[in-house]
């Protein structure tokens, strides 16, 4: 038994996650938004569970953590990937190990190219918490934060796309209304992928040439320390 929830943030297509065990009612947030916190508490309240952890996928540039807020809150444990520019938080994952709250695991898989430190997380081997690396019919962009467009494509040909088909996929964020995949569908359809070699994805990925996220001056310094703005 599981309890998933997948939360929204209109102002920036930000997906948060909920995941819990009902009986021993611990519970994780995966990327939550600072302007929602009063919502991730209220639900957390409703269904009587205890916040043990708020995990990042990566250090975000288009939102402002809740970790920080919510951690004040709690007592919660802000926990981060390897490697990521966050010393304020309290655990640093690595690639392959587990997170449990209850009999529900969350694996860690890193997933490196959107960001230099980026992790998909696997929850009971079903659900696959994508964050940026991987988005329903497209990736997150590579042009910022370290990302490295070849790394991104290894990431998800080699690490997600071997995951079998009826993995479902949950993304970090979507901008046209879709809420989840799977790794069979996007293998089939996803156009950033399908018929691309390594060398055409690279290619398409540097001619993007994208506007920078609005937040992102005041995002990435503030999820560096987990999620206080900087004076």
């Amino acid at each position: 038994m599981m309890l998933f929830r997948q939360l929204f943030d209109p102002t920036t297509s930000t997906y948060t996650y909920l995941i819990a065990d009902p009986e021993t009612q611990e519970a994780i947030l995966v990327d939550p938004v600072l302007e929602q916190v009063d919502r991730d508490r209220a639900l957390l309240t409703e269904l009587g569970l205890t916040l043990k952890y708020c995990l990042e996928t990566h250090i975000h540039a288009d939102h402002i953590t809740g970790t920080g807020q919510l951690r004040e809150a709690t007592g919660c444990e802000g926990i981060v990937p390897e490697h990521a520019q966050a010393t304020c938080a309290n655990r640093f994952i690595k690639d392959g190990e587990v997170l449990r709250v209850g009999d529900v695991t969350v694996e860690a898989i890193a997933t490196p190219g959107h960001t230099d430190s980026h992790m998909a997380y696997l929850v009971n081997g079903t659900h696959l918490l994508t964050g940026d690396a991987l988005f329903i019919r497209g990736c997150g962009r590579t042009d910022f934060q370290s990302g490295d467009a070849g790394t991104l494509y290894d990431s998800v040909t080699q690490r997600l796309f071997t995951l079998p088909d009826t993995t479902l996929v949950y993304p970090g964020h979507d901008y046209r209304g879709h809420t989840v995949s799977t790794i069979g569908e996007e293998k089939r359809w996803n156009p950033r992928f399908v018929g691309r070699d390594r060398k055409n994805f690279i290619q398409l990925m540097d001619a993007l040439n994208l506007p920078n996220p609005q937040k992102m001056m005041e995002a990435v310094p503030a999820n560096e320390r987990c999620g206080r703005a900087v004076a």
